[in-house]
């Protein structure tokens, strides 16, 4: 089990280290995936602060979703952190699947991030 742990780290690092060279000062939408939840932030890496967040387990999320790991509840959170960062002042932001593959939830979420008016 740690030898996937470690693999899932080096990826996750490799992932950051190209998201760094690309930024140019855009803030990095960050996702992380459990087994039954979906979060997501807006991180503005020059401050470290967090300008966005969002996740399945929001109390106006929650009482709509059925469960917090599914594509339907990705796509819910995908839209709200959009529309949060708007309302934060963010337009464009650089994409950080946390060394998760470009694939179902991880997708579903970007795809709905993109709809509500991200640029990445």
């Amino acid at each position: 089990m740690s030898r996937k742990i470690e693999l899932l780290d080096r990826r996750r690092a490799r992932v950051r280290r190209a998201i760094r060279k690309a930024a140019n000062g855009r803030p990095r939408l960050s996702v992380f995936r459990s087994s039954k939840q979906i979060y997501v932030q807006v991180i503005d890496d020059a401050t470290g602060r967090t300008l966005a967040a969002a996740s399945s387990l929001d109390k106006d999320l929650r009482a709509r979703l059925k469960t917090g790991a599914d594509k339907a509840a990705a796509t819910e959170v995908g839209k709200l952190v959009a529309e949060r960062a708007k309302a934060a002042g963010v337009s464009q932001v650089i994409f950080d699947r946390s060394g998760y593959l470009y694939h179902g939830r991880v997708k579903a979420l970007a795809d709905a991030a993109r709809e509500g008016g991200l640029d990445f």
